[in-house]
């Protein structure tokens, strides 16, 4: 890295990588303040209590309880943004020691903006949709699968079985049940709006009956009645483990994948593991059969450690074991590819193996969820990397118009 001048500065990397520059938007610290900082002290020092940054809003004051807990922030605009000066000239930001506060601060109307990333709390104001807020459901480069560990139970291992647990599985009843139908399905490792997302490259819509005819010509039959199918001359019976975190949405989520997958008759054993755990005795070792959990990729998705062979071991992304050889070209290529249309054919190619080889049941990608009080304007949330980016814009909200007379 080299400075060019007093705004312009140059990095120099030894290979081609196309997410760099999405990997630059972070905020900016001041060095003067911070330099004898380590980075383990980073988020218990005093300066986060009186922030500086580079935004359109500065820092004026902090409230405190009796207990020191911090309970809100004051920020005044910056007339000397390069953006130029905000049109409101004061937020305060309220803490709330949970959702539920939040939520109940909500339905008093205590404050103008709430965010909610629950799924009970999504429900709730659905239910009780205040005529003075507006529900913006944010979408974010995010989804969730049943990642499927071939290695681990060999009726994963047949592509047949694979593909009859995807079709048996109706991602619209997740949503709608667990998330109040604040969210997307999710029918590739491409997500809407991505590069080289295209909607013809898709897992199979959900089909019960479809699932049932598949293992059916594969041999699988229930010979003794008791809803559990068999294959072979010894009878073996089709059970599968799926393993998932001790998150209220995601239990409930592997509840109602268990009933899917029962109707299709497969015996599923539910995994719930502790949050603090399943990293270190689950995930990492890769002991799991079926594991349920989500994955963050990102604007620019960046599918080369998702997906290639090479990260299937820790500290890899890749939960599926995934390995196949054309992939791993397509991946290693379009990780290095700056033309956006020739990174975007590679991307549908790479979605196209992906899913007909079937590692993983793509399932939904659930929104985030921002309530704004009717008498705000200018707010939008399109093409927002994570939740802390929500208030990028916020620089152009504003409260009031004016009549112009020509």
């Amino acid at each position: 890295m080299e400075k060019v001048s007093d705004t312009i500065i140059r990095f120099r990397l030894k290979n081609v990588y196309v997410s760099f520059l999405n990997n630059l938007t972070f905020g900016i610290l001041p060095k003067h303040l911070w330099v004898n900082v380590v980075p383990s002290q980073f988020a218990l020092n005093e300066l986060n209590l009186k922030p500086i940054g580079s935004g359109p809003y500065q820092f004026n004051k902090l409230q405190k309880d009796k207990n020191g807990t911090v309970k809100s922030i004051e920020l005044k605009a910056f007339n000397k943004y390069f953006g130029g000066e905000p049109f409101i000239s004061t937020i305060t930001f309220y803490f709330y020691s949970s959702e539920a506060d939040a939520l109940t601060a909500y339905k008093k109307g205590e404050a103008d903006v709430f965010s909610f990333s629950s799924a009970t709390n999504f429900i709730n104001i659905k239910n009780t949709a205040d005529t003075d807020y507006n529900i913006l459901p944010v979408n974010l480069p995010r989804y969730f699968a049943v990642f499927f560990n071939q290695s681990q139970n060999k009726f994963l291992a047949d592509k047949t079985v694979r593909q009859a647990l995807t079709l048996a599985t109706d991602k619209k009843s997740i949503i709608h049940t667990v998330f109040g139908g604040y969210g997307q399905t999710a029918d590739s490792l491409l997500l809407r709006g991505m590069t080289g997302y295209y909607d013809k490259i898709k897992s199979p819509d959900f089909s019960l009956d479809s699932a049932k005819n598949t293992l059916a010509a594969a041999g699988w039959s229930d010979t003794d009645n008791d809803g559990i199918l068999e294959i072979g001359k010894n009878n073996e019976k089709l059970e599968i483990t799926l393993t998932t975190i001790d998150w209220p949405e995601l239990s409930q989520i592997a509840c109602i994948i268990k009933d899917q997958w029962t109707k299709l008759g497969v015996k599923v054993n539910l995994d719930i593991k502790e949050t603090a755990k399943i990293q270190n005795d689950t995930i990492k070792p890769r002991q799991y059969q079926a594991l349920l959990f989500g994955e963050v990729l990102g604007i620019e998705p960046d599918l080369f450690h998702f997906w290639h062979s090479s990260q299937k071991k820790d500290s890899g992304l890749n939960l599926a074991l995934y390995d196949n050889p054309e992939a791993d070209k397509l991946l290693s290529s379009a990780l290095e590819d700056l033309d956006y249309n020739s990174r975007a054919q590679k991307n549908q190619k790479i979605a196209s193996l992906i899913i007909n080889d079937m590692p993983a049941v793509f399932l939904f990608t659930p929104d985030y969820l921002v309530v704004v009080k009717k008498n705000i304007f200018g707010v939008e949330f399109a093409g927002l990397n994570a939740p802390s980016s929500r208030f990028a814009q916020i620089n152009q909200w504003y409260l009031k118009t004016q009549r112009v007379f020509k």
